[in-house]
């Protein structure tokens, strides 16, 4: 039998299929704290309870165009790189049927989140509140402005926590922090950025000399406006040769 007549004779149904989506994992540093776009639930199962932005994979649409779909539609965003972070298949993840969900990550600047806001009331962007040290891993609470604990669908607790976990073990030797910063910034607030992704304090000294010793900064020769002392200096990351 040749491989058109195996094709033209092959059963499609002799395998159950498991349902795709993907889910959408956008994250920024807010007031010292790390932070994610999520969205309200408003249909079954789990109405009410709050959710990565996410839907399912149609059947003539690749992951990634999924992804750009559900940026747009559900994060409300146009232009945002994101890429694929993990696939999480456990078989009960979902309660309406076998789901597996590709998970895609970017990190934003928090202006970037502030058009999407306005445009959709049942967007928030949610403090992260990490209770494990280090790369210990494990799942993260979802906070409100308030402060209040945001109830998590389905396994989406665990995705935020991976997405974390990820950023920490490559914030040391990657050029991540700086997807969270304007093109020019301060040393504090680089090491904001490190402080919130790590959730520990970092010796002032200790970390400037890191930085400035690492190669990937360059100074703008400007300072920042509008300050109440002395104004910091201003650096950019250094141009890839």
């Amino acid at each position: 039998m040749g491989e058109a007549e195996f094709l033209t004779n092959y059963n499609p149904t002799q395998y159950e299929r498991p349902s795709v989506s993907v889910d959408l994992i956008l994250m920024s540093v807010v007031e010292g704290a790390p932070s994610a776009l999520l969205i309200r639930r408003d249909e079954h199962p789990q109405l009410g309870q709050w959710a990565l932005p996410g839907g399912f994979v149609a059947i003539d649409e690749s992951l990634d165009a999924a992804a750009r779909r559900l940026l747009a539609t559900k994060a409300r965003m146009d232009d945002a790189y994101v890429e694929q972070l993990y696939t999480f298949g456990a078989v009960d993840r979902d309660p309406r049927t076998r789901i597996i969900s590709v998970a895609y990550f970017a990190l934003l600047p928090p202006a970037r989140f502030a058009a999407a806001l306005k445009a959709a009331p049942e967007l928030t962007l949610a403090e992260l509140v990490v209770a494990w040290l280090g790369e210990a891993g494990g799942p993260v609470t979802a906070c409100s402005a308030d402060g209040e604990a945001l109830p998590l669908a389905f396994d989406h607790a665990d995705m935020l926590g991976l997405a974390v976990l990820r950023l920490r073990g490559k914030l040391d030797y990657s050029d991540v922090a700086f997807a969270l910063l304007p093109g020019r910034f301060t040393l504090r607030a680089l090491q904001d950025v490190h402080e919130a992704i790590l959730g520990e304090r970092l010796n002032k000294p200790a970390f400037r000399r890191r930085m400035l010793d690492s190669g990937r900064l360059e100074a703008t020769g400007e300072r920042e406006t509008g300050a109440s002392f002395r104004p910091a200096e201003l650096y950019r990351r250094r141009a890839a040769i």
